[in-house]
C-alpha cells in the first residue's frame, strides 16, 4: 500500500514536466529492491539458523540469527511527505521476523492519511485546470471565429490577436494529449513510462507552451509600438512576428529534442533535474518573461509621460486613455507573475507552484479571449451591426444603427 502511494504521489506530481524530483525516490526504492534480491540470490540454498533476509518493500532486512534485533534507518522515500531521521526494528524470532517496530509511519514520521491527502489535493488540482482549460478552449475557438468572420475586423492588430488566441487553444489541446497519454490507465509507472506516444505529447506541450510565451512577446513588442507611434503595418512586420512567435520556439525544440536523443534519452523526457539541456527550452522562455517584464516597465513609463493633463491634447486624450486601459488590463496577463518563479529551483514550493502554473494559468486564455476580443468596442459593434443586418432581413425592420457609422479604432 505504500509503495503504490508513492507511485500514486510520483503520478501527480509528474503533470508538471519540470516538477518531480520525487520519482528519483522512486527509482532509489527499485535499485535498493534489486540489490536486496541479489544479495538474497548470492546466498542461495545454503543451510543457516535465523532468518533470512528478506525484501518488504520498503527496506531490505539481512541475514540475522535467532534473538538478533536488526535496525533500519528510514528510507529516502519517507522525506516526500516530512523531514526525518527515524528508524525501525524487527525481531528474528524462532518463527521468522517479527512486525517491524514502530510501524514505519511512525517511526518516519509518516501519518497514515497523507497519501490520501496528497491523492485528494493533486485530484483537485486536475479537476480544476481541466475545467479551465475546457471553458477557455471553447471561449477562444468562439474569439478566433468571430475576427475571422467579420472583414471589418481583418487588420494587423487583430492578426496577432488570433496568433495569440491559437497558442493558446494548442497550449489547452496539448494538455488534454498528454495528460490522456500519460495518465490514461491508474496502473502505469509514470516514473519509468518511456514510449514514442509519450515523448511525442512532452515535445508537443513544451512547443505549444513556448509559442505561447513567443506570442506574449509579440503582443508586448506589438503594444510597445503603438506607444511609441513607429509601427508600420506592413507584411515584412507581420512575417517578422510570425517568424517570432512560430519560428523560434520551432528552432529550440528541435535543438532539445536533438540533445535528448544523442545525450539524454531516458524516460519519457519529462525529467528534467539537474539537466543542462533543459535550458534549451527554459532558457528562451526565462528570457521572452524578462524582456515582456521590461516593456511592461517601460509602457507604464510612456503612459505617465503621455497622461500627464498638460502635454495631452483634447484630440486625443480620449484615444490615450482607452489605450492605457487596455494596456494595463493586458500587460499583467504576459507572464510577469513568472518573474518570480523562474529564479528559483524548479522543486520549490511545488504546490504553490501547482496552483499558479496548473490552475491560474488554465483561466489565462479565458481572460485575454475576453479582454482582446468580447470587450473590445470595434468587436461588439461590428456583431451588433450584424445583429440589425439579420433582424432586416429577418423582419424587413431597418433600424438607424443599422445603417452604420463609421467605427473608430481604440487602438
Amino acid at each position: 500500500a505504500l509503495v503504490s502511494a508513492l507511485n500514486l504521489l510520483c503520478l501527480h506530481i509528474c503533470t508538471l514536466s519540470r516538477l518531480h524530483p520525487e520519482c528519483e525516490y522512486i527509482f532509489q526504492l527499485e535499485k535498493e529492491e534489486r540489490q536486496c534480491l541479489q544479495y538474497i540470490a548470492e546466498l542461495g540454498n545454503r543451510s543457516t539458523e535465523g532468518c533470512w533476509p528478506f525484501w518488504d518493500a520498503v527496506a531490505c532486512w539481512p541475514q540475522a540469527v535467532t534473538g538478533e534485533t536488526v535496525q533500519r534507518g528510514c528510507p529516502a522515500v519517507f522525506s516526500l511527505f516530512r523531514n526525518n531521521t527515524g528508524s525501525v526494528s524487527r525481531n528474528c524470532t524462532s518463527r521468522g521476523w517479527s512486525k517491524p517496530f514502530p510501524p514505519y509511519h511512525v517511526a518516519c514520521n509518516v501519518d497514515d492519511d497523507i497519501p490520501e491527502t496528497e491523492e485528494s489535493y493533486f485530484a483537485n488540482v486536475k479537476l480544476i485546470y481541466t475545467i479551465g482549460y475546457s471553458i477557455s478552449l471553447g471561449v477562444l475557438a468562439v474569439a478566433v471565429f468571430i475576427l475571422l468572420l467579420f472583414r471589418r475586423l481583418r487588420c494587423a492588430r487583430n492578426f496577432i490577436h488570433i496568433q495569440l488566441f491559437l497558442t493558446f487553444i494548442l497550449k489547452s489541446v496539448s494538455v488534454f494529449i498528454k495528460d490522456s497519454t500519460l495518465f490514461s490507465s491508474d496502473d502505469t509507472n509514470h516514473c519509468t513510462l518511456s514510449t514514442f506516444a509519450c515523448k511525442a505529447s512532452v515535445v508537443f506541450c513544451h512547443y505549444c507552451v513556448m509559442a505561447n510565451f513567443f506570442w506574449l512577446l509579440v503582443e508586448a513588442l506589438y503594444l510597445n509600438s503603438l506607444l511609441l507611434s513607429s509601427f508600420y503595418h506592413s507584411r515584412r512586420c507581420l512575417w517578422g512576428f510570425g517568424l517570432l512567435g512560430w519560428g523560434v520556439p520551432v528552432f529550440f525544440i528541435v535543438l532539445w529534442i536533438g540533445s535528448r536523443v544523442y545525450f539524454e534519452d531516458t524516460e519519457c523526457w519529462d525529467f528534467n533535474e539537474d539537466s543542462p539541456y533543459w535550458w534549451i527550452i527554459k532558457g528562451p522562455i526565462v528570457v521572452s518573461i524578462a524582456v515582456n517584464f521590461m516593456l511592461f516597465v517601460n509602457i507604464i513609463r510612456i503612459l505617465i509621460q503621455k497622461l500627464n493633463p498638460r502635454l495631452i491634447q483634447f484630440n486625443n486624450s480620449s484615444q490615450y486613455r482607452r489605450l492605457a486601459k487596455s494596456t494595463l488590463l493586458l500587460i499583467p496577463l504576459f507572464g510577469t507573475h513568472y518573474m518570480f518563479f523562474n529564479f528559483l529551483p524548479d522543486y520549490f514550493n511545488v504546490n504553490l507552484r501547482l496552483c499558479i502554473e496548473l490552475c491560474m494559468g488554465s483561466f489565462q486564455g479565458l481572460l485575454v479571449a475576453v479582454l482582446y476580443c468580447f470587450l473590445n468596442q470595434e468587436v461588439q459593434k461590428e456583431v451588433h451591426m450584424q445583429w440589425l443586418r439579420w433582424q432586416e432581413r429577418s423582419y424587413g425592420v431597418v433600424s438607424p444603427a443599422a445603417k452604420g457609422s463609421q467605427m473608430d479604432t481604440p487602438f
